[in-house]
């Protein structure tokens, strides 16, 4: 398609921008003969010429009178297009194979050129962790921020950000992450290239955190229903990280109290106690309360029938 299309090279020449269709077609087929697994930094010249005369080209102004001039002038901006195209599945490639600090130059480069680029929403799991291996972790808030508006389902992306927000308490903004995380993995299969062992892995620690979040913020806000369904969801998830453990039997016990006391249901009161119990044996900040919070409903149960 891409050869169909250059092939009107010859007669979709540029005006006044300096650079000709011949000068994009030319810097093209040199892009092509490269081999992205091996020849990185010369897709990243190449890549960064191409991008730039493209860009040239395109901010041509299109005639105003219909006619042959105006024609050729819809077909060259198509003709651009593809060859910007191209030039990020290049890039791309050449990301996937760099070593880490060209991926992160490569990637950060289809950022800027094309932050929708259907290129990029494959490379951010790499890319935010070669961020964080090269010391540069405080910049990944801020690019995932402005990634997961075009890329709403990528679970690396709403995973941060979830994050993020929870520990800014920004509430409202991490409770929207969190549930959109969790929706997202209960609804994707395994990727092309991952194995069925570590998907699972990592859909797991997604799913607990995001079902973590949602509950303990709906937990504080009294919305027990919500914080009872969420915080089960989470538990067998969360297992054996004791302070992500100690927060949901915390709230876990006060939503099956208070449900508990509505209904009348002397059980539900009891499994709030539960909770509160094994929260209080974790031995962390809620400890305290948890333990006081345990006695109390006892003895409201004592006194139900």
């Amino acid at each position: 398609m891409y050869l169909a299309i250059l092939s009107l090279a010859a007669v979709l020449s540029a005006g006044t921008t300096g650079v000709t269709a011949d000068d994009l077609d030319a810097a093209f087929k040199s892009i092509q003969k490269l081999n992205p697994q091996t020849d990185i930094a010369q897709v990243k010249a190449q890549a960064t010429k191409l991008f730039t005369m493209a860009k040239q080209l395109a901010s041509e102004p299109a005639p105003t009178e219909e006619g042959l001039e105006k024609s050729n002038h819809a077909k060259r901006m198509v003709w651009i297009k593809e060859v910007e195209q191209y030039t990020e599945y290049v890039v791309s490639a050449a990301a996937t194979q760099a070593p880490q600090a060209a991926h992160i130059e490569l990637v950060g480069m289809l950022e800027l050129q094309n932050p929708k680029s259907k290129y990029l929403d494959a490379l951010y799991t790499r890319y935010l962790y070669s961020l964080h291996q090269a010391g540069q972790g405080a910049k990944i808030p801020a690019i995932a921020e402005k990634a997961v508006a075009n890329f709403p389902e990528n679970e690396d992306l709403l995973l941060i950000m979830a994050d993020h927000t929870f520990t800014r308490k920004q509430t409202a903004q991490a409770l929207n992450y969190a549930r959109r995380l969790t929706a997202v993995m209960s609804k994707h299969p395994c990727p092309e290239g991952y194995k069925p062992a570590d998907w699972e892995k990592k859909r797991s620690a997604a799913l607990g955190r995001g079902y973590w979040i949602s509950g303990v913020i709906v937990g504080e806000r009294n919305q027990y229903i919500e914080a009872d369904q969420d915080l089960r969801r989470a538990l067998p998830l969360i297992a054996g990280n004791s302070v992500m453990m100690e927060s949901a039997y915390y709230y876990l016990g006060l939503s099956n109290y208070q449900l508990g006391k509505m209904t009348m249901n002397k059980a539900q009161v009891l499994e709030g106690a539960k909770f509160s119990d094994q929260a209080a044996r974790l031995g962390g900040p809620l400890s305290v309360n948890a333990s006081h919070n345990a006695q109390v409903m006892r003895t409201e149960a004592s006194r139900m029938r």
